[in-house]
């Protein structure tokens, strides 16, 4: 049996700034763009990867009214789950990054496990690390 990751969720309370984040400034491709009631599905997704999709969901969607409230306040800590992207260049990229306005959580250093890397979060307050491979 195999198996592949076709989405992953991340809660936002802007679709718009997402989508400015996403699209515009990490230069990814609008998968899907449905408004729905009280809610909006917009997928993103890397270009060089067509079958996952980052859908980036209305904070709180199809959850208990406590749960939703839970999740707004966690997202507005920056407490939630993110994503870690590679790239081929972190230090281009993370000049883009920061050009944008992101918060910047750590500037590009090599680590120890080898990899150079970044992190920022996404306007909803979602962490983001970019790697890349060190070469040797």
């Amino acid at each position: 049996m195999e198996l592949n990751l076709r989405y992953t969720f991340l809660e936002v309370d802007d679709h718009e700034a997402a989508l400015a984040f996403y699209r515009d400034t990490l230069g990814m491709e609008v998968r899907q763009d449905v408004a729905m009631e009280n809610a909006r599905w917009l997928t993103v997704g890397p270009k060089g990867q067509p079958d996952i999709g980052i859908v980036l969901q209305s904070v709180g969607v199809a959850r208990s009214p406590e749960d939703a409230e839970t999740l707004r306040a966690l997202l507005a800590k920056g407490s939630l789950s993110g994503l870690v992207f590679e790239t081929d260049d972190v230090d281009a990229l993370f000049d883009r990054v920061a050009a944008s306005g992101a918060e910047v959580l750590q500037e590009p250093m090599d680590q120890p496990y080898g990899v150079r890397d970044c992190g920022f979060r996404d306007p909803a307050g979602n962490l983001m690390r970019f790697n890349q491979r060190l070469k040797g």
